[in-house]
């Protein structure tokens, strides 16, 4: 039930105690605020984090060769590992969990491309129709390559939207021919992507055409493949898996890490989270402990408020108050201490980072390494529950002791 008089006492003690109350509520504030604000900080790193993966598949391996650094069965170091058509029919045939693999052939700079009358030079990739999913590639018309393209070495090409827009091909692009090195390949789609400008300026032509035309043979540069929604665990089982056959093909030590780069960005994209997990843990510890300290403080102004009181409480109890009323009293009063001054760095905290959000996009501040600080919901219920504790937590140990005043002994204080 609603009591008018207490919470006219309540706001007269308040009163009567401006500033201790102020500090006090300020360091609860302050606690409340600097929590919000470190937490928002975080999220924007996190942000800057996933922004860099934004291009390629988080779930996902990518195999580079290297350079033999060891001698192993008779074989000096020294050698030169190529990766080939093998690897890859391998690695997707006996690798458990590959979701989409493709691999590149690399045609070295940027290649001659005429449409008409109008020239450019453009990077070209050649690649598998798996691709489309490793650089989340979104295609805009048309369609990407397919196991068609691959089997019957199709000169067709899709084309970045940049290339659409330099070549000047204002009609529809589907079905055009350009001429990449003075060779024609078949428009069948455009597209953009989720990363980099530069992709956009890219054109993907099947990896068998490349091969055939460009002298490539069965050699490819890099295997990529996506590992869908693989655990950490199972993903360094396919690491084991992928590893094996490599070495059984191309003979090199297994120690040797740097014959082949085989690199999980599942397991690295996981350090990046532990690390950001680990940061979040410390924004609280730091949050927390400052808002202790708040806490003790206010718990402190209701046992001072209580001595100060100890005459009048013990008349409230020699003319009939019960123990429950006076508890309720010294509990309602830390409470709206605490609950009034967190909220009010709450509200302050969520501001200035939904401020610091809107002048980054506004003034183009966004990094690479920060974007975009928010607060999720999630962060305020718990904020918000932990100053209800915080708030009854403060004025339980003050409440027990003004429950526990005798009337005969407070009466006889001066």
């Amino acid at each position: 039930m609603f009591n008018l008089d207490q919470w006219q006492e309540i706001a007269a003690t308040i009163r009567k105690n401006k500033m201790r109350t102020f500090l006090t509520a300020f360091s609860i504030a302050w606690g409340i605020f600097l929590l919000v604000v470190l937490l928002g900080a975080g999220s924007g790193f996190l942000n800057g984090v996933l922004y860099q993966w934004r291009d390629d598949a988080m779930n996902s391996f990518k195999i580079t060769p290297g350079t033999t650094s060891m001698p192993y069965k008779g074989m000096k170091p020294g050698k030169k590992i190529q990766l080939t058509n093998e690897d890859f029919d391998k690695i997707a045939s006996n690798v458990q969990g590959v979701e989409h693999i493709t691999a590149r052939y690399f045609l070295s700079g940027e290649y001659p491309i005429r449409y008409k009358l109008n020239h450019a030079r453009f990077m070209v990739r050649s690649t598998h129709p798996g691709h489309l999913y490793y650089e989340n590639t979104i295609i805009t018309q048309g369609r990407f390559l397919n196991e068609l393209d691959l089997k019957e070495r199709r000169k067709v090409a899709v084309i970045g939207e940049n290339v659409l827009k330099v070549l000047s091909i204002n009609e529809e692009p589907l079905g055009k021919w350009i001429e990449i090195n003075q060779i024609p390949y078949k428009v069948v789609g455009v597209f953009i992507d989720a990363g980099a400008t530069f992709e956009l300026s890219t054109i993907y032509i099947p990896i068998s055409t490349a091969q055939m035309v460009y002298n490539g043979a069965n050699k490819v540069h890099e295997i990529l493949f996506t590992t869908g929604t693989a655990s950490l665990k199972d993903t360094r089982l396919m690491f084991t898996q992928t590893k094996n056959i490599l070495v059984e093909h191309h003979k090199f030590s297994p120690d040797d890490y740097r014959a082949i780069d085989i690199s999980n960005n599942n397991e690295t994209m996981q350090k990046f989270l532990n690390m950001i997990s680990g940061i979040k843990f410390f924004i609280w510890i730091i949050g927390v402990g400052t808002i202790t300290a708040g806490i003790v403080g206010v718990s402190n102004i209701m046992m001072i408020s209580i001595n100060e009181r100890t005459r009048e409480i013990g008349i409230r109890k020699a003319i009939g108050a019960m123990p429950a009323s006076i508890i309720s009293l010294v509990l309602h009063e830390s409470f709206v201490i605490t609950l009034i001054a967190g909220y009010v760095g709450l509200v302050l905290g969520v501001a200035t980072i939904e401020f610091a959000s809107w002048a980054f996009e506004h003034f183009k501040l966004q990094s690479e390494f920060f974007r975009n600080p928010e607060i999720d919901f999630k962060t305020v219920i718990t904020a918000t529950i932990f100053l209800v504790f915080a708030g009854v937590l403060a004025g339980f140990f003050p409440a027990r002791l003004a429950a526990k005043i005798k009337p005969v002994e407070a009466l006889r204080e001066e």
